[in-house]
């Protein structure tokens, strides 16, 4: 996702999950295919910093998406928080599958497949 009308939309449809490491935003879509927007706010810190969280978001969602069921199609806003940078991508995985689990698209009893 990359237009604002898409993050507008979700912000304000979609159901959130909270926690101190990272927003979710889940709604289906009419696509039939999963979309991923991520959000870093000048809050989080420095440009180093923001990119780390980008990238560590993208890494834990890369690792989910083989969980994800394929007829539907979901789009996704992970906002990052100022902890983000800070912590272990695999807190950051834990924490999103936590998320997904609860908006019920990865089913609750499947083991994660990790490297």
């Amino acid at each position: 996702m990359k237009e604002n009308r898409d993050f507008r939309r979700l912000y304000n449809r979609g159901k959130s999950f909270v926690s101190p490491v990272l927003v979710t935003y889940v709604m289906k879509n009419r696509v039939k295919k999963h979309r991923v927007g991520i959000t870093t706010s000048k809050k989080v810190g420095c440009a180093v910093r923001r990119n780390r969280s980008r990238r560590v978001i993208r890494e834990a969602f890369r690792l989910l998406a083989p969980r994800l069921p394929e007829g539907a199609g979901n789009d996704f806003v992970f906002v990052a928080r100022a902890r983000t940078p800070y912590v272990k991508m695999d807190e950051v995985y834990r924490v999103m599958e936590q998320h997904l689990k609860k908006a019920g698209v990865l089913a609750q009893n499947e083991r994660p497949v990790r490297p």
